[in-house]
C-alpha cells in the first residue's frame, strides 16, 4: 500500500494546498510508510470554512426539504457501504485496528450511523405550536441549523467517531469541515470520494487533515457556529476554555476510565469471554474500554486466574491478519506512554500477571503484549489515568457498596458495565454508577441512545436523537390570539 495524495478536499473539489508541508502515514504493524498527504495549515483551514460558509448561508442545503436531505446521506452511506474493504483495510493499516473489527467500525457502523440520522431528519417535525402562557395567542418554536460546524476527530476509530458529527449535522442541515488525525488522514480520502459520488453539494462537507496548528484555527475560527470534538481530555479543556470565551456551542465527548463490575453471583466464564470485547477493544485504544475490572474479594484469585488465562490466549499480530485479536498500537509514541504506565504500575506495587513487553516473535510494529495486573488499588496511577492500550487493572472490592464507590471514585465518567446472573440486580447496579452509559453483560453503543460523559469524560451527547438536537438552535415566534 501507497497512497500519496497531493489535494485537498475543498468545496467539493479537489485543491491544491496553501502549506507546503508533507504528512507521512506509517503502518502500525509494518512501521513502514503507507503513505502521504498535505499537512493542512491554518489558510487550508481558511478556505475551507469559506467553502462551508458559503454552502450554509446561500441557503441550498440547509433549504433543502428534509426528505431530499436524507436521500442525499443514504446515497453517502450507500457509497461508504461500497468502499467497506478499503476502508477497513485502509485503517487497519493506519491506527493497528484488527481486520475483523475494522469493516464494522469504519465502514457499515457510520453508514448504519447516517441511515439514522436520514430517517430521523424526515419524521422530525421543524415546527411546533404551543398555546402562550399568561400572554394569549400562540408560539411557534422552531428548530433551525446552527450552521457551519467543525469536526475534529482522532485517530482510534475515525470513521465512526466522524459519523457521530457528521451524521447529526447532515441531516439537521448544517455544513461541516472535518480535520482528521494525521496518523489516519488516508482514510479521510475514502470519505470525500464517497461523498463526491453520493452528490453532496460543494462546501458542504470539507476534509482538512492537520495537526494543532489547523486545529487551534478551526476551533476559533469567526465563521465556526459549532464546535464538536472526540480526544483527550486535555485537548477538549482547552476546546471548552476557548469555546467558553466565544460563546460558541462544543460538544465534548472525552478520555474514559470505566468499570468493569463483577458480582458474586457472576457466571464467570459467560463474564471472561464478554471482558474481550469489552476490555481489550481496538488493543485497548477504546475511549469507553472497562480496564478496570472490579472483582468480588470472595471470588478475586479465580477471578484474577481466569482474567490473566484469557489476556494470554488472545492472539497478537498483523491488524491486517483476520485471525488477529491484539494489533498494535497506533505509534512509537503511543506504545512508549503504554510502557510508562506499565512500569509506574510495577513501581507502586501492583503484580503483574502476564504480559507486559513487546512479543518476543514481532520485530516490527508497535506491538505490546495483553497485560493484567492484580492487587491493584483504586487510588494507583494504573487505575485512575486512562493509558489507552492493552492493559488491565484488577482491583478486588468486599460489597456491592464498596464496588460501586470504587467504580465511581475516578475523575472520569464514560462508560462502564455490570457482570451478573440477574438482570435486574444489574440495573440496579447500572442506576447508581456515575458515568453516561453502562451495558448489562456485555457493552455496545447503541445508535439510537445518547452516548457521552459525565465529569472530565466530556459535556453533551452524540448518538440518538440528542445527539441531532445538538445542531439545532431554537427560535421562538409570538404570534397575537
Amino acid at each position: 500500500m501507497n497512497d500519496n495524495r497531493t489535494s485537498l478536499f475543498i468545496g467539493g473539489e479537489w485543491v491544491a494546498p496553501a502549506a507546503t508541508e508533507i504528512n507521512t502515514v506509517i503502518s502500525a504493524s509494518t512501521e513502514e510508510v503507507i503513505g502521504r498527504t498535505p499537512l493542512g495549515g491554518a489558510g487550508d483551514v481558511d478556505a475551507a470554512i469559506a467553502a462551508a460558509r458559503r454552502a450554509f448561508d446561500d441557503g441550498h442545503w440547509p433549504g433543502l426539504p428534509a426528505a431530499e436531505r436524507a436521500d442525499a446521506i443514504d446515497r453517502l452511506a450507500t457509497a461508504i457501504e461500497a468502499r467497506a474493504d478499503a476502508f477497513a483495510r485502509t485503517v487497519s493499516s493506519e491506527n493497528g485496528m484488527p481486520l475483523f473489527m475494522s469493516a464494522p467500525a469504519n465502514a457499515y457502523g457510520p453508514a448504519g450511523m447516517l441511515r439514522f440520522y436520514a430517517e430521523l431528519a424526515r419524521k422530525l417535525e421543524l415546527e411546533e405550536e404551543r398555546p402562550a402562557v399568561f400572554m394569549g395567542g400562540t408560539t411557534r418554536v422552531r428548530r433551525e441549523p446552527v450552521g457551519v460546524v467543525g469536526a475534529i476527530v482522532p485517530w482510534n476509530y475515525p470513521q465512526a467517531l466522524a459519523m457521530m458529527k457528521i451524521g447529526p449535522a447532515l441531516a439537521a442541515g448544517c455544513t461541516i469541515v472535518l480535520k482528521p488525525a494525521l496518523e489516519t488522514s488516508l482514510d479521510a480520502y475514502l470519505l470525500a470520494e464517497a461523498a463526491i459520488e453520493a452528490g453532496l453539494p460543494p462546501g458542504v462537507l470539507n476534509i482538512v487533515p492537520g495537526g494543532l496548528e489547523a486545529g487551534q484555527a478551526l476551533v476559533a475560527h469567526p465563521d465556526v457556529d459549532k464546535v464538536a470534538f472526540t480526544g483527550s481530555t486535555a485537548a477538549g479543556r482547552s476546546i471548552a476554555e476557548l469555546c467558553g470565551r466565544l460563546l460558541r456551542p462544543v460538544t465534548l465527548e472525552l478520555g474514559g476510565k470505566s468499570a468493569a463490575v463483577i458480582l458474586d453471583d457472576a457466571d464467570l466464564d459467560a463474564t471472561i469471554a464478554g471482558l474481550v470485547n469489552v476490555s481489550f477493544p481496538n488493543n485497548g485504544q477504546t475511549c469507553y474500554a472497562c480496564t478496570r475490572v472490579l472483582a468480588p474479594r470472595s471470588r478475586y484469585a479465580e477471578t484474577l486466574d481466569a482474567i490473566t488465562t484469557m489476556a494470554r490466549s488472545l492472539r497478537v499480530g498483523d491488524a491486517l491478519d483476520p485471525e488477529t485479536a491484539i494489533g498494535p498500537v497506533a505509534s512509537a509514541r503511543q506504545r512508549e506512554q503504554v510502557e510508562r504506565y506499565i512500569a509506574i504500575g510495577r513501581e507502586e506495587g501492583a503484580r503483574l500477571m502476564t504480559g507486559g513487553g513487546r512479543p518476543a516473535h514481532l520485530d516490527r510494529g508497535w506491538f505490546l503484549e495483553p497485560t493484567v495486573f492484580g492487587d491493584v488499588r483504586n487510588d494507583m496511577t494504573i487505575a485512575q489515568e486512562e493509558i489507552f492500550g492493552p492493559v488491565l487493572a484488577v482491583i478486588p472490592y468486599e460489597d456491592e457498596d464498596e464496588a460501586v464507590a470504587i467504580a465511581n471514585d475516578s475523575r472520569y465518567g464514560l462508560a462502564g458495565s455490570v457482570w451478573t446472573t440477574d438482570t435486574g440486580r444489574g440495573a440496579s447496579v447500572a442506576a447508581r454508577m456515575k458515568t453516561g452509559s453502562v451495558g448489562v453483560n456485555g457493552y455496545i453503543l447503541d445508535l439510537g441512545s445518547p452516548f457521552g460523559g459525565y465529569k472530565a469524560s466530556g459535556l453533551g451527547r452524540e448518538l440518538g436523537p440528542e445527539g441531532l438536537a445538538a445542531y439545532f438552535q431554537l427560535k421562538s415566534v409570538y404570534l397575537p390570539a
